[in-house]
């Protein structure tokens, strides 16, 4: 009996891990409500001698006639200007959706010639487009960068990056961008990833909230739901639309491999199936040594230089290791880690498992 007990809470368990309930506003959004990109050109004043070079960056100061222009100042024609406290950056935003004239949204600035740091610096009013080429937000503040650095006597100290700040509250929104929330008789709900059973859940469980038919499925990621028609009551249907508990099932087994950083994440669905690995290293060392040839006296010749190339090959012995079955992540993490091997040879290893289809997991290289 206490068996049984224990091997039905064994179930249960293992049942929770499987499938659990998230809110529908966590596995899905509003189609049409999103964000949009903003940038723009700017340029930087008040620097400390830190800003671009005009020499190599002939656009900065293009830049900068074309604003004195428009303000009423003309240079003499053909003088060229030398400054250090001028910097051209690139101005980036983010149009949250929703967002009216008047409302302030943060910025980002980006160096975008050769200046050593925009520390201290301020943004001239700098207009951000949107993709249609349209004038959305105007940007213009005090740099706020998150760094420090000094140099003297050809010593130099830095302390993280002093090519980009960013300005809090920085641009003022100057256009609205038109949303599909309020037109037509129906919303669409979009799905974060594209899952037939889920689309199927998602449905059963608007349905039974309301009456049946108020939602349908248009592939595995679309779902139309019908609301009301009035601004104010579809606000408030989709609050409680948000809250409704759908039953989501675990992510799919997957292991994250970057070949150029060597850092692999697994998620926790990983599992690893007996198998026996046999690991050695390969070592090829080359030596190249310049040597002088001196040909005999009276002979004619010529004294020239010749490589001497040695080459040796070690390899080192592989020992062969059994990978028991491991159900749960870190008994995979302990099986791996019995190998010894560096995260640049566990890339090989697991491609090898993933291809004997000892590990039960998508396998992605970035």
């Amino acid at each position: 009996m206490a068996a049984l007990i224990r091997s039905l809470a064994l179930v249960l368990a293992l049942a929770a891990g499987i499938a659990h309930a998230e809110r529908l506003k966590d596995v899905a959004s509003v189609q049409g409500v999103r964000a949009n990109p903003l940038i723009g050109y700017g340029l930087v004043v008040g620097l400390d001698g830190s800003g671009d070079q005009t020499a190599q960056t002939p656009f900065t100061t293009q830049s900068l006639t074309a604003m004195l222009a428009q303000l009423g100042i003309n240079l003499p024609p053909g003088q060229a200007l030398q400054l250090k406290n001028v910097a051209a950056v690139m101005v980036t935003a983010t149009l949250p959706p929703f967002a009216r004239p008047g409302q302030a949204v943060d910025v980002t600035v980006s160096s975008l010639g050769n200046a050593k740091s925009l520390k201290g610096g301020t943004l001239l009013l700098t207009p951000l487009k949107g993709a249609d080429r349209q004038i959305y937000a105007m940007a213009q503040g005090n740099l706020v960068v998150a760094g420090a650095g000094a140099s003297s006597g050809g010593s130099k100290a830095q302390v993280n990056h002093l090519a980009a700040g960013r300005i809090p509250g920085g641009a003022l929104v100057e256009r609205v961008v038109a949303s599909p929330f309020a037109a037509g008789p129906d919303v669409r709900l979009e799905l974060h990833a594209t899952d037939f059973t889920l689309a199927r859940r998602v449905v059963e469980a608007i349905d039974a909230r309301w009456t049946p038919g108020t939602a349908r499925a248009l592939d595995g990621r679309v779902i139309s739901v019908r609301a009301p028609e009035t601004p104010d009551e579809r606000v408030a249907f989709l609050a409680g639309l948000e809250e409704i508990p759908v039953t989501v099932d675990a992510p799919a087994a997957k292991v994250i491999v970057n070949a150029r950083t060597g850092s692999i994440v697994m998620n926790q669905s990983v599992s690893l199936q007996p198998a026996a690995v046999a690991h050695g290293n390969l070592s090829v060392t080359i030596n190249a040594t310049p040597q002088v040839s001196q040909p005999n006296a009276l002979s004619g010749g010529q004294t020239v230089v010749t490589q001497k190339t040695d080459i040796q090959i070690k390899q080192d012995g592989g020992q062969l290791a059994v990978l028991g079955p491991a159900a749960r992540l870190s008994d995979v993490v302990r099986a791996l880690n019995t190998l010894g091997a560096t995260p640049q040879d566990l890339l090989a290893i697991l491609q090898a498992l993933h291809a004997s289809g000892a590990l039960r997991a998508e396998l992605e290289i970035l």
